[in-house]
């Protein structure tokens, strides 16, 4: 049941150690497995390696294996290596010596990498739809509460007036930044490599360029070697892109569970959203969140993980290249459960006023006091002294009043013209 079986049984300590998670890392590329053979498939009639009967033949098997996937009950039993020596096998049984014709012109190789190109292509899509969702519930909220103070700090020292309006659209904003980066990645992934083969090429004078749109690719990796080679590569993209994007979100999530905590006390979630503890009955913990920035401080550490994997790694395929899958796809199960989450939770955050008069934001307006003068005609450095004298003598009055009226500031977030910006795919 190897797609390799040249009629001796291989060790089974050694088969169990190189075959590894594949078995279920596999189910989530089985439907693009499918996809990828169907095209396969087609392009073999269409060349005259398999007729147009044996092409509806294997039409129907597929088919019959794609519903079986989609249902969920298609199992990759423990007596294959991977999904794809399941299908072949199917196909096999099925059809009989026309299943056995499916992999002519192809090799183990670049079927991996098509389904993987394929699950990559459409993960990426649906991680850029999460991330817009997202966007948007920050948007509205930042709108909701735009006129809600939130001091701001540097140093984690009272600095300057915010708000919860500048606050949410400024992680809308980034986000941005990350789709910018996730679509770069998507060119990367959208490029057909069926047809390289073991890496080299096929002598069947086979046709790339009806797999390529069968499969709706936008273009094809033209070099078999080329193709090849971008295994690991690829991987590498998209680590980074996730990463950038799983940044993001663990700031974020570090926020909101500094401001959840009562030395802040800026925000709030119901009940329902929280932990509590074994022994204090006090505790509202920000369980979610600190799992979200944990989540995604792991996976921001996956883009090492694969440049290590194949940094030095000579052109050609190498088995390292199977340890690159499972983390990669677990990356991208993780990170739309993340963006569901976190959308889910965010939306029920409860926004508290702040109380101005606490001690501890006596000199958050010094700025705004000090631009006063400017306006008045003083310089900046000797306003900035008198105000600091001020300071220094506790006799500073802040003025609660003064409008940040520039792009992007507190009185004028732009949120239409952020929400414009957000990139298309």
């Amino acid at each position: 049941m190897k797609l390799w079986d040249k009629g001796f049984s291989i060790d089974k300590k050694i088969e169990h150690f190189t075959v590894g998670n594949d078995r279920e890392i596999d189910m989530h590329i089985a439907k693009h497995d499918v996809q990828a053979s169907l095209a396969h498939a087609i392009m073999l009639e269409s060349i005259g390696i398999i007729t147009s009967e044996e092409l509806q033949q294997l039409k129907t098997g597929l088919k019959s294996l794609s519903e079986s996937i989609e249902d969920g009950s298609f199992v990759i039993e423990d007596t294959f290596e991977d999904v794809h020596s399941k299908i072949e096998h199917e196909l096999t049984k099925t059809l009989g010596e026309v299943g056995k014709k499916i992999h002519t012109a192809r090799s183990r190789n670049d079927q991996v990498l098509v389904a993987l190109q394929l699950y990559y292509k459409d993960n990426l899509s649906l991680i850029n739809d999460k991330t817009k969702v997202f966007f948007n519930t920050l948007l509205d909220l930042a709108e909701t509460h735009k006129n809600k103070l939130l001091p701001g700090y540097t140093h984690l020292q009272v600095a300057m007036p915010s708000s919860f309006g500048l606050w949410f659209s400024a992680y809308a904003e980034l986000l941005i930044d990350d789709v910018y980066i996730l679509n770069a990645v998507s060119k990367i992934v959208d490029q057909n490599p069926l047809g390289s083969a073991a890496g080299y090429g096929s002598s069947f004078p086979i046709d790339r360029d009806i797999t390529t749109a069968a499969l709706g690719f936008s273009t094809l990796k033209y070099n078999v070697v080329a193709a090849q080679l971008s295994r690991g590569k690829s991987e590498r993209s998209i680590a980074s892109a996730l990463g950038g994007l799983c940044n993001t979100m663990s700031r974020f999530a570090m926020d909101i569970c500094l401001y959840m905590s009562q030395n802040f006390g800026f925000i709030s979630f119901p009940d329902e959203l929280t932990t509590g503890s074994s022994i204090m009955p006090h505790k509202k913990n920000p369980d979610v969140f600190e799992l979200i920035r944990g989540k995604c401080n792991k996976i921001q550490a996956l883009h090492t993980e694969m440049l290590l994997i194949t940094n030095n790694l000579p052109s050609g395929y190498h088995r390292d290249f199977q340890l690159l899958k499972e983390n990669i796809i677990n990356a991208f199960e993780d990170v739309k459960d993340i963006l569901d989450i976190f959308n889910y939770a965010i939306q029920q955050i409860i926004v508290k006023d702040v109380d101005l008069n606490d001690d501890k934001y006596k000199y958050l307006f010094t700025v705004d006091s000090i631009n006063n003068l400017v306006v008045e005609g003083m310089s900046f450095r000797e306003a900035y002294q008198k105000i600091g004298s001020q300071v220094q003598n506790d006799t500073y009055q802040p003025d609660l009043g003064k409008e940040h009226s520039h792009i992007g500031s507190i009185h004028n977030l732009c949120l239409e013209d952020i929400r414009a910006k957000f990139p298309n795919k």
